[in-house]
């Protein structure tokens, strides 16, 4: 309700006032602090002087401190805008205190008194704003389970350091400030959902960070968001331990990575890193490979897929699931396993006739003693033991040379009666010594070398290679003979063309890490994976592998899996191949908070038609809006005229981004040149790096993980989106991008699955 109209108005305006006039001050005095500091800093750093370690650590001290004083600053500057969301009124349990809580994105103590003025979002307490009711309630803490009475719970409306809005709650789904917030455009809505987090997000959030943590969120669940606030939320409760830089978010794609690359610093969290797997993968291999990307592969599987020849999509399907397979992990090991058992020399590691390492001793050193490493840091920690053998035992057999050739001489002196013959013998043995002994002492200083150079390897490509040439090999499911064949002449031919596809970034990484390891170390202590559904087994297989943990974050929606053939198909598999040594947390975001119910509903209707149970439904929040009707036209031409129509629309009523969704790019461009009144609608191919708003086409495959204000599937007809899996999914994942409005056309008749 309006705030003037709240029975405690003018109590909150006053505790409004209160907290903008403390900022005011806690801003001018950390400004004068920080002035004062900059000055010091500079100094330091225009006068410094290596020899001296005080003035060195002083100038640490004192960077350090800017940069705490900054971000107080840059929080003090944006509290003063909105300094909190919400209060909660909670009693103690056993004590007489009243606390009032006033919560918001920063916490901020009254230095005098170090009474608390706001309460960070993130603190154990402010989990009984999220998810306690009215009356009893506990929340948990260092010091355990604080239990208590929950006597209010207050959400406002700030804007400008004005207050709006008042409302009281007892829980914070359907109530009028989640449904305000909700009717937004899409331009603020990944930055400021703290204030409506609700309990099914707030145990995402705050689930505990050791343990693999798999989330299955409905399309406009708040996935996204919800994970970047579990970054902030974690970092906030290890700050002492953990450092932005120990996270790292994998998104599907660098456009995702984009559209969300300034929620991190809304939140007061810097430094995380992001990427896609693609980059990661090439860290990890050590070289960038030019990649066929998945979203040409699914395009031309698509194209194909409903076609009277589709043997090369299925063949193209069914060689991407095998090679995405933990069978084909456990056929690469055997590989792995035959190199290993090859790999060192079969002979003696010898100078002359004296063996320091037989090839025994040694091939056991490199199959047990180090088979915790990679086979390269096995030979370094072996050339280790080399060197000191020959380092121990150099005169050793140095003596030994010359102890047996004094045998030799003292022989001959001893039997031979002094003459030319006896002198000449003498003379022959003396020099065949010296020889040795010089020749055994050139040996010693390269004799490791030779020896490791006796070692072969080969890049990762051709190792990758050599694996695909004798698949055969490594199994024995005669079943798999087709697509092996497929596969093994697909992948080849890409090969030689010096590309590779995303099914191959993870053996390879496998074979870098199994032979080479990592040449600078990936230092990660968590890492969220979006858009998980579209991971394989092999994908997160290897990604433990590299962590050596199960601190994972792994969000996806299975309804949205395009990739499926790839992909995750049941959530348990996760827990069941990968995370078997830890306890997997399987929650769920069942609430769609992205779009009407309307929507949702046909949406719904159309992922329903599979009648897979491993496929939820999601629960639209009451929100309504239009009826979704499909318009059914005899050309794309007329569709496109009908577009143009809607697109006047849009900026009468002050929407902000529209996606025009194609099933395919070369739809997208057959329609981006029937569209003639607007020059400034762009066709996203998946090479673009960033999302700058306003009319867009897009192909299906592309439109994943987005949302936008209007939303218009372009041609839903029968033969575009049949009732198989992938058509399904393409067309569910269309259906679930707009915030506001849906409009859906086909040229002829309309899917059957479009039947509301």
């Amino acid at each position: 309700m309006p705030a003037y109209n709240h029975a405690n108005y003018n109590e909150e305006l006053e505790k409004l006032d209160y907290i903008k006039n403390y900022l005011r001050n806690y801003n001018e005095k950390i400004s004068g602090h920080k002035l004062k500091i900059d000055k010091e800093v500079d100094y330091g750093k225009s006068h410094y002087n290596s020899d001296n370690a005080e003035q060195f650590n002083e100038l640490i001290i004192n960077t350090a401190l800017q940069d705490s004083m900054s971000k107080k600053l840059k929080d003090v500057t944006k509290g003063l805008s909105k300094p909190y969301f919400a209060r909660v009124d909670f009693n103690e349990e056993n004590s007489n205190k009243q606390g009032k809580y006033y919560i918001g994105k920063m916490s901020l103590m009254r230095e005098e008194d170090h009474e608390l003025i706001i309460l960070d979002w993130r603190a154990p307490l402010a989990s009984l704003y999220y998810e306690g009711r009215l009356g009893n309630a506990s929340y948990t803490c260092l010091d355990g389970e604080i239990k208590g009475d929950i006597k209010l719970k207050r959400q406002y409306t700030i804007e400008k350091g004005e207050l709006k809005e008042i409302f009281d709650v007892d829980i914070t789904t359907n109530d009028d400030f989640l449904q305000a917030a909700l009717g937004s455009n899409k331009d603020n809505r990944l930055k400021d959902i703290v204030s409506t987090i609700q309990s099914e997000q707030n145990r995402v959030i705050r689930a505990d960070m050791w343990n693999p943590l798999i989330v299955q969120g409905a399309a406009g669940g708040g996935k996204t968001t919800i994970a970047l606030h579990r970054i902030a939320y974690l970092m906030y409760t290890h700050e002492k331990t953990i450092r932005p830089k120990d996270f790292m978010i994998i998104a599907p794609n660098r456009f995702f990575l984009s559209y969300i690359s300034d929620v991190l610093p809304e939140l007061g969290v810097e430094n995380v890193t992001q990427t896609t797997f693609e980059d990661l993968a090439f860290e990890v291999i050590g070289k960038k490979l030019k990649l066929n990307e998945p979203y040409e592969k699914l395009s031309t599987i698509i194209e194909n897929y409903s076609s009277k020849d589709s043997k090369r999509s299925n063949n193209l399907i069914k060689s991407s699931t095998f090679k995405s397979s933990l069978e084909f992990k456990d056929m690469l090991e055997k590989y792995i396993n035959l190199l290993e058992n090859n790999f060192i020399p079969k002979i003696d590691f010898k100078i002359h006739d004296f063996v320091l390492f037989s090839y025994k001793e040694l091939n056991r050193q490199f199959l047990y003693e180090y088979s915790n490493l990679p086979f390269m840091k096995r030979i370094n920690e072996i050339k280790k033991s080399l060197v000191n053998k020959v380092k121990y035992e150099k005169n050793k057999i140095l003596d030994h040379v010359e102890y047996q050739y004094d045998i030799k001489l003292n022989t001959v002196r001893d039997q031979m009666p002094d003459c030319p013959k006896r002198r000449e013998k003498i003379i022959f043995l003396a020099d065949e010594r010296d020889n040795l002994l010089l020749n055994i002492k050139k040996g010693l200083k390269t004799m490791i070398r030779d020896y490791i150079s006796k070692i072969t390897t080969s890049s990762v490509l051709d190792y990758y290679t050599d694996f695909l040439s004798s698949l055969e090999k490594f199994t024995e499911n005669t079943s798999l003979n087709e697509t092996m064949k497929y596969l093994k002449d697909y992948s080849l031919n890409n090969l030689l063309d010096k590309t590779v596809e995303m099914e191959d970034l993870s053996p390879l990484m496998y074979l870098k890490l199994s032979i080479f390891g990592l040449e600078d170390k990936i230092s990660l202590k968590h890492v969220v994976i979006d858009e998980a559904q579209d991971f394989s087994l092999f994908q997160l297989f290897i990604l433990e592998k590299i962590i050596n943990s199960g601190s994972f974050t792994i969000l996806g929606d299975l309804c949205q899996g395009i990739y499926s053939y790839r992909g995750i198909n049941d959530w348990n598999d996760i827990s069941k191949y990968i995370f078997a040594q830890n306890s997997s947390t399987h929650l769920s975001l069942e609430q769609s908070y992205r779009t009407t119910v309307e929507i949702m509903n046909a949406a719904s209707s159309v992922i329903g038609s599979l009648n897979d149970p491993r496929l939820p439904k999601a629960k639209p929040v009451i929100r309504h809006g239009d009826e979704v009707t499909v318009y059914e036209k005899n050309s794309l031409k007329e569709i496109a005229a009908d577009i143009e129509n809607r697109i006047i629309e849009m900026k009468e009523e002050n929407y902000k981004s529209m996606a025009i969704i194609c099933k395919t790019l070369k739809e997208c461009l057959e329609l981006k040149k029937l569209l003639k009144q607007d020059k400034n609608i762009s066709v996203i191919t998946g090479k673009e790096k960033d999302y700058s708003g306003g009319v867009v086409i897009i192909p299906s495959y592309l439109v994943k993980g987005l949302e936008f204000d209007i939303v218009i599937v372009a041609n839903a007809s029968k033969e575009n989106y049949t009732e198989r899996d992938l058509d399904v999914k393409l067309l569910y994942v269309a259906m679930t991008r707009p915030l506001h409005k849906l409009y859906i056309y086909s040229v002829g008749d309309k899917s059957k699955m479009l039947s509301f």
